[in-house]
């Protein structure tokens, strides 16, 4: 394979970040390493520290300690009769506990120059030497139960303790009278501000609401809107009638229109006229002289004179049943117009109730906004007045509200035990020596500029972390009786595992184009590559690769030592003497597929042999030969020789020993690594003293409940052949 193509495997580009000296936050983990590791200098600085602490109480002279309690919210009796006046200051919460954050609101005022001036030009009259800042400095408050202050003075001199508890007793009593009077003016001075406003915004919609009666000449709008409402249904049901009526009146008109339309004699039975007692006693007359002068025209003649009696009386009729009929028209024609007129005078009054319930909505909705904002400032009156009232009960109170809890203070206490104060210094020097030994420690570590473990390795280089190798003594003894077949120790085949697992991240780089050789190195000489090298060729040739182990540290071989082989030719002589490379490997009594060629004997330029195109050639028939070849190499660091031999292979595999790898040395690699364009396919972090890998210890776990049940399996065999062997013994000796 030529060097072009190798440069081209995708994991031939190194991608290199800039090398991370500060992490840039801090880690947990890695700082309880460091106590571990530092856990000797910690204990001597505490031990140090505590022990001048103690010293110091020894000689310091007797102190003497002064102190009293306050109750800064009891509960009296004009405390209960303020709490039942609604709006109070201090409302239902007379006894609720302070918050945390107002009780050092107020330590920090009664350790203020307000509160302990005046005190210390009592006290100068005096004590001339007295400040301000000597007595705040032993003066010490807390607060270890709810609503209770406890008030401590330290001094050499035990009657200026008691004179500063007295006056530190009685400046804070009048302290609390004082603040109190003091909240009590700045609320009422308050109320009496937001008053005004409130007075003339209420008297503003009072006005508002009586304008609003007046000029619409209404009480309420909801009254006025259930009259309007049924004032409307009954003129709704007003209309309905009046148009059923005169719907019925224009439908008998039309029958009246065809009935006259109709010839006299052919009324008769009509209902319409009928009806009309006029009409139908003139029809009947005229329908009588129609009989008689039917049957006198039997007998006469028509030109007798009683027949012409009876045509002139008919005659006579028919002119008042025309006017009849004339007058009974006029009648029905009269009835609808009035109704009609009722009609429209019924949809005009409806109108005008509508427009009347339109303007009330708006009326109306203007009524409830005045009402509402009438209700808003009169509650807010009411509120601040009912305010006023109790600030103005609870400023005519005269007692204190803190209480002292012991009012005697007529005993200071006796000066505190040596034994006391050396505790008390024993458990601060303990104390502080014990936060000055772990900032010491973290210092040391820092300065120390060492890996000490594989995530401070992963988070300075930013680069990949293919396996993490476990500390472990006896590694550098691990021989072939340690890993022959079918026989291995718990601890040796779970060990074994962390190196399969390393292949196996090796190979999962390499997905598109496999990972056929690669060189193993380390920045500087005792990191434990060549071990490496060893267990990751057991590891792929035990997973069914045929590996080639290669010793190309010609100016230190060491592989051969390590595989139980002898160095007698090798590398050396099949570049410089032309010797067949199939001559000089051997195979390795660690594993079936493994194979090794030593170094051979040391050159004197080793630089000259690998840089050779013989090696050159030789490394690519090698590659195609073997599934798997590794080259063992000098440091990177003052040697060229891992440069020259990665160049030809698909990467470098960088070994770092934890607890030794210095920071600057492994970045001077990296930046090594970079100029020359070696392809890094990442690290291996070596001598680990972290905790042990979940799958280590699942391995281990399983590797020896496996042991232990092929163990139970041969002991069961074993006890079954002595019996079937005691059995056949008795048979053939009964007597026995």
């Amino acid at each position: 394979m030529l060097k072009s193509e190798k440069n081209s495997h995708p994991l031939s580009q190194a991608n290199f970040t800039q090398f991370n000296d500060d992490e840039g936050g801090v880690n947990l983990g890695q700082v309880g390493a460091v106590l571990r590791r530092r856990l000797l200098l910690i204990g001597g600085t505490t031990a140090l520290v505590a022990t001048a602490a103690v010293l110091k109480a020894e000689t310091d002279p007797p102190v003497y300690q002064g102190t009293f309690d306050i109750l800064t919210k009891p509960v009296t009796g004009e405390d209960k009769v303020i709490a039942n006046i609604p709006q109070t200051i201090n409302g239902q919460d007379v006894a609720a506990p302070e918050s945390t954050k107002e009780v050092q609101t107020t330590i920090a005022v009664l350790r203020s120059p307000r509160v302990l001036n005046p005190i210390v030009e009592k006290l100068q009259a005096q004590y001339p030497d007295i400040t301000y800042d000597s007595l705040v400095y032993y003066l010490v408050i807390t607060s270890n139960k709810p609503n209770i202050l406890n008030i401590q003075y330290t001094s050499s001199d035990q009657k200026f303790v008691s004179d500063v508890l007295k006056l530190l007793s009685d400046a804070y009593l009048q302290y609390s009278l004082q603040e109190r009077r003091a909240d009590v003016e700045q609320a009422i001075q308050f109320v009496d501000l937001q008053k005004q406003p409130l007075e003339k915004s209420l008297k503003y919609w009072q006005d508002q609401l009586r304008n609003l009666r007046l000029d619409n000449n209404l009480i309420e709008p909801a009254q006025k809107a259930q009259e309007l409402s049924t004032q409307l249904a009954s003129l709704r049901q007003q209309r309905v009638e009046n148009r059923v009526q005169l719907e019925q009146m224009v439908a008998s008109y039309e029958e009246l229109q065809r009935e006259l339309a109709q010839a006299p004699g052919e009324r008769a039975g009509n209902s319409l006229l009928s009806d009309n007692a006029r009409y139908q006693k003139i029809l009947d007359q005229i329908q009588a002289a129609d009989i008689a002068a039917k049957q006198q025209s039997a007998v006469f003649t028509d030109e007798n004179p009683a027949m012409e009696t009876l045509r002139q009386k008919k005659e006579s009729l028919l002119p008042l049943l025309a006017q009849e009929e004339a007058r009974v028209q006029k009648d029905y024609q009269s009835r609808i117009q009035q109704l009609s007129a009722r009609d429209r005078s019924l949809d005009e009054k409806i109108n005008n109730v509508y427009g009347e319930i339109r303007k009330l909505a708006t009326i109306s909705r203007n009524y409830d906004n005045i009402q509402r904002e009438l209700q808003i400032a009169n509650a807010a009156l009411t509120q601040f007045t009912t305010k006023q009232q109790s600030l103005q009960i609870e400023k005519a109170q005269k007692q204190q509200p803190w209480v002292l809890l012991d009012p005697t203070l007529t005993k200071v206490n006796e000066p505190l035990a040596i034994s006391d104060s050396a505790k008390r210094n024993l458990a601060l020097g303990g104390l502080l020596g014990l936060l000055l030994g772990v900032g010491t420690a973290l210092v040391v570590d820092k300065l120390s500029n060492i890996f000490y473990s594989s995530q401070e390795l992963k988070d300075a280089t930013r680069l990949p972390l293919l396996g993490i190798v476990p500390l472990r003594k006896e590694l550098e003894a691990v021989t072939k009786d340690n890993f022959s077949k079918g026989v291995q120790n718990t601890d040796g085949a779970s060990f074994f595992e962390v190196f399969r697992s390393l292949y196996t991240n090796i190979l999962l780089l390499g997905s598109d184009t496999p990972i056929r050789s690669l060189v193993i190195s380390s920045a500087l000489q005792g990191d434990g590559k060549s071990t490496i090298a060893t267990q990751l060729a057991q590891a792929a040739a035990a997973m069914g690769q045929r590996v080639l182990l290669v010793d190309a540290n010609l100016r230190a071989p060491s592989l051969h030592n390590r595989v139980g082989l002898m160095n007698i030719q090798g590398l050396t002589d099949v570049i410089s003497q032309d010797l067949d490379w199939h001559n000089v490997i051997e195979p390795s009594p660690l594993e079936d597929n493994m194979f090794v060629m030593p170094a051979g004997p040391i050159p004197p330029d080793s630089v000259r042999l690998l840089a050779s195109q013989k090696m050159h050639n030789l490394m690519e028939e090698l590659q195609v030969s073997f599934d798997l070849v590794i080259y063992d190499t000098p440091p990177l660091l003052g040697f060229a020789d891992a440069y020259l031999l990665a160049a030809n292979t698909d990467g470098l595999v960088l070994v770092a020993g934890l607890g030794k790898l210095k920071r600057t040395a492994l970045q001077q690699a990296l930046e090594q690594i970079q100029i020359s364009g070696t392809p890094l396919l990442g690290l291996v972090a070596n001598k680990s003293k972290d905790a042990v890998p979940v799958s280590y210890q699942y391995y281990q776990q399983y590797y020896r409940q496996s042991l232990s049940a092929e163990r139970v399996s041969v002991d069961i065999a074993s006890t079954n052949g002595k019996s079937s062997g005691m059995a056949s013994t008795i048979s053939k000796n009964p007597k026995r």
